[in-house]
């Protein structure tokens, strides 16, 4: 698949994903306009469904509106509000690291560059290309499991890991399509172009679509 192929593909699945609930850290922006809670909406997504973060953010909310809140609370309180999510114990931790860290690299202000972003406790590429784009509204590719196994699958990049498929991206795609990445792509692939067995014969793209590693589908 080429670019220009690629451009196709992403105009029909922008009107195929139009009517998907949005992901739970756009979700995030939109409802609260603070690049701080996508901060810690990202970290706390990490290896969680989004249907049962999204539950946990209100209550959390509540009681952590400011990193200076974040200062305040006490990690065990922290736990508490952020349980049962996944990993909740070390996500709690990295929470309560965060003034610090922000503090003494950043000047208490969240970076807006992913090689800064990176630094902070508990948040990877995927999570601070997240924040770059989404908290900040600039580019950032953000690549999960989702993007790296479609962009293959499309035939439109061939590597082996979620970071060699960002940097190949990163060369391949203009800016303009960066953003749109991850929110068209994540829920196309939640929905319809699933890990195992996806549904290809329903596929509003699959004209364009090379299929590549699929050995099984329905």
């Amino acid at each position: 698949m080429d670019l220009k192929t690629l451009k196709k593909v992403f105009l029909n699945l922008q009107t195929f994903t139009s009517d998907l609930p949005v992901p739970l850290v756009e979700l995030t922006m939109i409802q609260t306009n603070d690049p701080f809670k996508v901060l810690v909406a990202t970290i706390l997504s990490a290896r969680t469904k989004d249907s049962l973060t999204i539950t946990i953010l209100p209550k959390l909310f509540e009681k952590v509106k400011t990193i200076d809140d974040l200062k305040k609370i006490k990690q065990e309180q922290l736990e508490k509000l952020i349980y049962p999510i996944g990993f909740y114990k070390n996500k709690a931790k990295f929470l309560k690291q965060l003034p610090k860290a922000l503090d003494e690299k950043f000047n208490g202000v969240i970076p807006q560059i992913v090689e800064e972003v990176v630094l902070l406790p508990g948040v990877g590429r995927k999570t601070a290309n997240l924040v770059v784009s989404v908290g900040f509204d600039k580019p950032a590719i953000c690549v999960d499991t989702h993007v790296h196994k479609i962009m293959n699958r499309f035939g439109f990049l061939e590597t082996k890991n979620p970071l060699e498929t960002e940097m190949e991206l990163r060369k391949k795609l203009p800016q303009n399509m960066w953003q749109e990445t991850n929110r068209i792509i994540v829920a196309f692939g939640q929905y319809q172009c699933v890990p195992v067995s996806p549904k290809c014969s329903s596929c509003p793209v699959k004209k364009y679509c090379e299929r590549k590693g699929v050995m099984k589908s329905r």
